[in-house]
């Protein structure tokens, strides 16, 4: 959880060249309350622990987090301050503060305006848990990043952004490595399948009080990240990119700066359908969570559609139809053991993408589009379909997740035609 957003002063700009960051950056215990009692690391310093155990543990997995994040991934240093308009230094270590109490939350990022620094709360029984402390470094590798600040609507993303920095730290190859140089361990993924695939109908990300997905919807980051679909544009340079070419000052929503990395090739909106058909067997690059997926699918939240009368006829439940960027999932049934054709006709009154995902015994996963919602595809003996719907207006909405609009909740009304296998 980040405290609030802040205006970065000045004409800031991203240097390819920078100064080499010291070994050890220089303490600033201006940066949040302070203390007398703390444990120093080469790039945090560490105020008010119960003891040195906890203290070490904690320097241990956010060292590590660093490694991978500004070492390995090269974005930009916590140590340097959002307000300067070079990478030069000086660099300063990120403050952790142990708390006793923090309503409503584990933990919370603030910020020094003057010095354009960030620092972390963390209460004292999760100061050893990094889905809480990682979490909280990847806000101020946000700040840091200094782009979005003071951007209304990338404002939920920054937890959708926080949580897959913990998720990549603790469960992805790609921080192996730092993982290894701190003796830290691999573990279990955060992801929520019963949130991102039971309610997939919802707004890509959505802040909404108490029903919103904005901390569950970090899945459609690490299939940017990973770009299984080689999209130009995408990748491991998502990140600076999705901050360093956000236009300054303009309030844009992260999808404008997506839809410009991936263009003119393609639209945004055919990479967040490709997401979403990849999500119909989590085929993203994440075994961790594909390994959840496989485990936990039979509790899913699959009810989409209400029959019309038999005959294969379907349309969605008023309730779930897709909302802005977001996704009916449907998985198919009766496709049978020896192979059949499965016809689909899917129409509505609003641009959207169609797809079949199709899955073989052995795992691979096969993507048919169906453009114009119409087409079919062999099912083959062993093999399983899911038909997915994403609502993709042709014009990207400048819209607030923490404030939703009529336009971006209304839900796509689709009806669907089905042949050779029932929903």
């Amino acid at each position: 959880m980040y405290a609030h957003l802040l205006v970065a002063a000045g004409c800031i700009a991203w240097h390819a060249l920078a100064a080499t960051p010291p070994s050890d950056f220089q303490a600033n215990p201006k940066v949040g309350p302070g203390g007398t009692k703390y444990k120093d690391s080469p790039h945090f310093r560490i105020y008010n622990a119960p003891n040195d155990t906890i203290a070490d543990a904690t320097i241990k997995s956010l060292e590590s987090a660093y490694s991978c994040f500004v070492d390995d991934l090269k974005w930009r240093s916590t140590g340097l301050s959002f307000r300067q308009d070079n990478d030069d230094g000086p660099f300063y270590k990120l403050n952790m503060y142990r708390v006793d109490t923090l309503p409503g939350a584990a933990a919370n990022t603030g910020t020094d305006q003057s010095a354009g620094l960030s620092f972390l709360n963390v209460l004292t029984q999760y100061m050893t848990e990094p889905s809480i402390t990682v979490h909280e470094f990847g806000h101020a590798l946000t700040y840091a990043a200094r782009y979005w600040i003071d951007q209304g609507r990338t404002g939920a993303w920054w937890e959708t952004v926080a949580q897959f920095v913990a998720d990549t730290y603790i469960t992805s190859p790609v921080c192996a490595a730092a993982r290894a140089r701190y003796g830290q361990p691999e573990g279990k993924t955060m992801i929520d399948l019963g949130k991102v695939i039971g309610d997939s109908y919802q707004v890509i990300v959505d802040g909404s009080k108490n029903t919103g997905n904005y901390y569950q919807a970090w899945p459609f980051l690490v299939y940017l990240f990973n770009n299984p679909d080689n999209y130009t544009g995408l990748g491991h340079d998502i990140f600076p990119n999705v901050w360093t070419k956000y236009k300054r000052n303009s309030n844009e929503t992260p999808l404008h700066v997506l839809d410009r990395l991936v263009g003119p090739a393609v639209k945004i909106q055919e990479v967040v359908a490709r997401y979403w058909a990849r999500m119909a067997y989590v085929d993203i690059g994440h075994a961790k969570a594909q390994a959840q997926f496989a485990s936990q699918r039979r509790s899913l939240n699959y009810a989409n559609l209400d029959a019309q009368q038999g005959n294969g006829r379907y349309r969605v439940k008023a309730a779930r139809q897709p909302r802005y960027m977001g996704a009916s999932i449907i998985p198919l049934k009766g496709t049978g053991p020896t192979g059949t054709a499965v016809g689909v006709n899917v129409t509505a009154s609003a641009p959207f993408v169609a797809a079949l995902a199709v899955k073989a015994a052995g795992g691979a996963v096969r993507y048919v589009g169906l453009p114009k919602g119409s087409g079919q595809a062999v099912i083959g003996g062993g093999e399983e379909a899911t038909l997915v719907v994403v609502n993709t207006p042709d014009a990207l909405d400048l819209y607030d997740p923490f404030s939703l609009t009529a336009d971006v909740s209304r839900g796509l009304d689709f009806q669907l035609q089905l042949t050779g296998a029932t929903a």
